[in-house]
């Protein structure tokens, strides 16, 4: 039987506070110097003036909508998601739901022109559009894990991008659309007709890859989890839509492979209280199946030891499909 997420034990906090918003055309170590600073703090931010056309956005967020405003027959034959093509609700394996309906696919250039015959009318132009939009994307990633190796002083600047280059890279590229919810007013007590429930959407988890990208319209929903309170409870910090702002999360195999400085962050998505749907545009940088996984040796110190063991992405990627989506991963691969 598919169930929800399990509901928190205990009273949720959502604070209002300033997130990091980084202009990738200042000057270079400036730039640097405020990722590293929003990574350790925050595991997220945002970036502007990042070099991804409106154009190339535009396109892609035509096609996403336009898929999802087909009739669900017409969408069910890009189905079902195992893992690649449309789903709903269901996310991930292991009996994890949400009011989402998603549609997802690899970045191999090929496959997509090939799916792209059960997903639009016009396959060439969706196709156009999703590698267009994946070729754009993943240049602003490799870009920003570039200045990450930098900001850590480490020797090979490209020792978390050339995972992503590579050509059997894993990364995936996934559109989430999230329809607004309407409650019945016999149910409950708000007699304004314009009331809507506020619905997880896609429930609490950390992305297990090195690096999310990701650009929704304009419509809120994302919240991240920010520092700990008294209670070591997490504080639900909302991130407010941008028009041209990217957002940046770090993954867990990032964490991973700076020993633990960079932070993995937990975030959600919640349908919020606004009668227009939202779509989100994520793209997953992952690395080849194959990769050993472990930090640059000067990322561990002494007094810095290794956090965690060596391990494969193929290994790690087992354990995440294992696990329900909002279960901490990390600590399986602690080293003893």
């Amino acid at each position: 039987m598919v169930v929800a997420s399990p509901s928190p034990t205990h009273p949720e906090k959502v604070q209002f506070i300033e997130l990091p918003i980084i202009d990738l055309s200042a000057e270079r170590s400036k730039v640097i110097k405020l990722v590293i600073k929003a990574c350790e703090e925050y595991g997220f931010f945002e970036v502007i003036n990042h070099g991804v056309s409106h154009d190339i956005i535009t396109r892609m967020e035509e096609q996403g909508l336009g898929f999802f405003a087909k009739p669900l027959g017409d969408k069910q034959k890009a189905g079902p998601a195992t893992p690649f093509g449309y789903g709903c609700k269901n996310i991930g394996f292991n009996g994890d739901v949400g009011e989402v309906e998603y549609l997802m696919l690899g970045t191999n250039s090929l496959s997509i022109v090939e799916r792209s015959y059960a997903i639009s009318n016009d396959p060439k132009m969706f196709s156009s559009a999703v590698n267009g939009y994946i070729e754009a994307v993943t240049g602003l990633a490799c870009e920003i894990l570039e200045l990450m190796a930098e900001g850590l002083r480490v020797h090979d600047s490209s020792v978390f991008s050339k995972m992503i280059k590579e050509v059997d890279n894993d990364s995936i590229f996934r559109l989430n659309h999230y329809p607004p919810i309407l409650c019945n007013n016999n149910n409950n007590n708000n007699k304004d007709p314009s009331f809507h429930a506020n619905k997880v959407g896609f429930g609490e988890h950390t992305d297990p890859q090195i690096l999310t990208i990701l650009k929704s319209n304009d419509v809120g929903g994302l919240q991240v989890k920010s520092q700990v309170d008294d209670e070591d409870h997490g504080v639900w910090v909302p991130v407010p839509p941008h028009p041209t702002a990217f957002c940046v999360n770090v993954g867990d195999v990032l964490q991973a492979m700076t020993n633990g400085r960079f932070m993995s962050v937990r975030h959600r998505a919640m349908v919020t209280n606004t009668s227009k749907s939202r779509m989100s545009m994520a793209y997953f940088g992952a690395p080849p199946l194959h990769t050993c996984l472990t930090p640059p040796i000067e990322l561990v110190t002494p007094h810095k030891p290794l956090l965690y063991r060596p391990f494969t992405w193929d290994e790690y990627k087992k354990a995440s499909h294992s696990l329900r989506l909002g279960d901490s991963r990390l600590p399986l691969f602690k080293a003893t």
